[in-house]
This record gives structure tokens, sequence and C-alpha cells, in this order.
């Protein structure tokens, strides 16, 4: 017989070796359940009993019937449904350019390195963090007929404006509220990714007698594409699904004669209230639905397209 042989004076006796346990198969869905219960409660569900509702003439306390696609029928005929999908796409159309451009160029001038510049920093993005609520009664109370930019005007001498009685000037308004409200956060967006431009590029480009301009159209604009159009396509969607900004300035009517009115706007008017038609608010939901969903289809077809 053999004999185990001692281990010399000094030295740790080996550890035996950990028998490795196997998880079972449903071991990763386990840590995915709750996000996915979260995501199945408050956004699949609601959105499939949308799509179901929207073949019904269901009310806020009366339940309907299948009426099929008739409440799709009756969108095409209503006024105020082409009023709100014009507004909506001018909107879109207004601000997304200068949501795409102009926190491009505060980024550009925010990153540079001069004293005070981080106050800039902070209070060009102290809109973001504010209630979009509170901006837009400080908004409302300034651009009223009494309000701060109207007393100016008259104390130097011209008329008033009615920045929240003429229904172009509301719109207006409403747009020039989204952008100065969006500009922090799609610089934020921009600010991380110049840092990530080589300075080679440019001082090769300035050493070929490059000035600002051209540098900035060969060799920023390209570096900075892709951020571009997640700009354009995160914008594009906000832009059309706006609410507040319009509520808030046009008032809950969609200002004078409802011309103001947005598709999201209409949405709430028709839902809501004892006798709200739910089925056809509803319809309203798919369509604004499948319209921002091709926007975004879009601008990524650009995109492969400039890339092709």
């Amino acid at each position: 017989m053999t004999s185990a042989t001692p281990a010399p004076p000094g030295t740790a006796p080996k550890a035996a070796p950990r028998r490795v346990r196997r998880h079972l198969p449903t071991s990763p869905w386990l840590f995915l359940a709750p996000g996915l219960l979260a995501v199945t409660a408050f956004s699949l569900a609601p959105f499939l009993l949308t799509v179901g509702n929207s073949f019904t003439d269901n009310r806020t306390l009366v339940p309907g019937s299948f009426v099929g696609f008739a409440n799709f029928r009756q969108l095409v005929h209503d006024e105020m449904f082409w009023t709100g999908l014009g507004n909506s796409c001018l909107y879109v159309l207004v601000t997304v350019p200068l949501l795409v451009l102009l926190p491009l160029l505060l980024a550009m001038l925010v990153r540079r390195h001069i004293p005070g510049i981080a106050f800039f920093r902070a209070a060009f993005y102290t809109p973001v963090v504010a209630s979009v609520v509170v901006v837009g009664l400080i908004w409302s109370w300034m651009l009223d007929d009494r309000g701060l930019v109207n007393g100016i005007l008259e104390a130097l001498g011209a008329s008033p404006v009615g920045f929240l009685s003429d229904a172009t000037l509301i719109l207006v308004s409403a747009m020039l509220l989204t952008v100065w409200k969006g500009l922090g956060y799609y610089m934020i967006i921009y600010l991380a990714v110049l840092n990530n431009v080589p300075r080679e590029l440019h001082e090769a480009a300035a050493v070929d007698g490059a000035g600002p301009v051209r540098r900035f159209l060969s060799v920023t604009v390209p570096a900075l594409r892709s951020t571009m159009v997640l700009v354009a396509a995160l914008s594009s969607v906000s832009a059309f699904k706006v609410f507040s900004e319009v509520y808030l300035l046009a008032g809950e009517n969609g200002g004078p004669a409802g011309e103001d009115t947005t598709l999201v706007q209409l949405v709430q008017q028709v839902g809501t209230g004892l006798n709200g038609r739910v089925g056809y608010a509803s319809a309203l939901s798919v369509v604004v639905f499948v319209i921002t969903l091709g926007l975004m289809l879009l601008v990524l077809r650009a995109n492969r397209k400039e890339d092709a």
C-alpha cells in the first residue's frame, strides 16, 4: 500500500475543487420577469386595449359594440382631424430642423474652455429639468396681452401683439417654446459626441487652408451624422405628439375656433369627459402611432441611403 506524501512544511493544503452549479434554463427569465411585467402592464396591454377599442363605439360610461372600420372612415370626413394633422405636420417641419442644428451650434459654443462656461452650460440645460407646465405658464404670462413682452413693446411705442389671440402666432409661440425647452437636452447629446471627434482631422483641414465654416461642413457634420439622425428621429416623434405646449398657450379648445388643435390634443378633447367617445379617440391614437412610426422609419431610411 502507498501512503499519501505529506505536504512540505510551511505550505497550505490544497482546497478541494468546488462543484460548479448548473443554472436552470429559466434563470435568465426570472431576472427579466419584473421588467417584462412592467412593460406588459403599462405599455403593451394599454396599446392592445387601444387598438381593440378603435374598432368599437365605446364611450366613457357606456360600453359599445364592434363597428369595424367605422371610426377610421369617420376620420376621413372629420375637419378637425385634418386640422390637427396639418398642425402636427407643420410642427414637425418647423421644429425638427431647428432642434437638429441649433443644439449643435450651441454645443460647439459651450465646449470651449473659457472662464465661466460652466455657468452657461447649466443655464442652457435648466429649461430641460423644469416642468413643462411651469414653463408654459411662464410663457403664457409673458406673451399675454398685458404680459411682459407686450409691456416692453408698448414702452417702446409699438402696438401690442396678440401672441395668444391670433391662431398663427399661438402656434409659432408654441413652436418657440418647444425649441427653447429642447435645446439643452440635445446639446448634451452633441457634447458627448463632439468630444470623440479627433482633433487631428480639424488640424489637417486647417493646414489645407479650410476655414471654420469649411471645417464644420467637412469634418464636424460627417462625424456627427448618425447623432444628427438620432436627434431628428427623437425630435420628430416628440414634435408630432406635442400636447402640453399648445394646450397651455392655446387653451383646451385649441385656440380660436380650434385652429391650433394638434392630433394629440384632439384625442384628449374627444376621449375625455362623461360623454367621451373612447372608440373614436382610440382610432385617433392608432393613427398617431402609425404616423410616428412612419416618421422614424423615414428618418432611418434616409440615413441608410446616405451611408450607401
